[in-house]
């Protein structure tokens, strides 16, 4: 299955790198792609309950969804998550 989640604070090639590898090392989850002209992540998964997985690792990242309260501690998490993807080897 496959689904699209649009984020919040996704800026950058940075936050994108992070994201997709934050995502990859998750179990059941595959074919990440992040758009940071959309704000959108999306994910092929394989049980219902990894998409929500995604959702939490997303949040935990800097990046809850536009269905959730956007924090000042997730703009510092997004910042954070940024700065190391920048810093990330490509």
């Amino acid at each position: 299955m496959k689904a699209t989640i649009i984020v919040q604070n996704l800026k950058c090639g940075g936050c994108a790198r992070t994201i997709t590898n934050k995502l990859s090392e998750m179990d059941n989850i595959s074919e990440v792609q992040v758009f940071p002209n959309t704000s959108s992540v999306s994910f092929a998964y394989e049980e219902p309950d990894d998409a929500l997985k995604v959702k939490h690792k997303l949040k935990d990242l800097g990046y809850p969804s536009v269905d959730s309260k956007n924090t000042i501690a997730s703009k510092a998490k997004s910042i954070v998550s940024c700065a190391t993807g920048k810093m990330a080897k490509k």
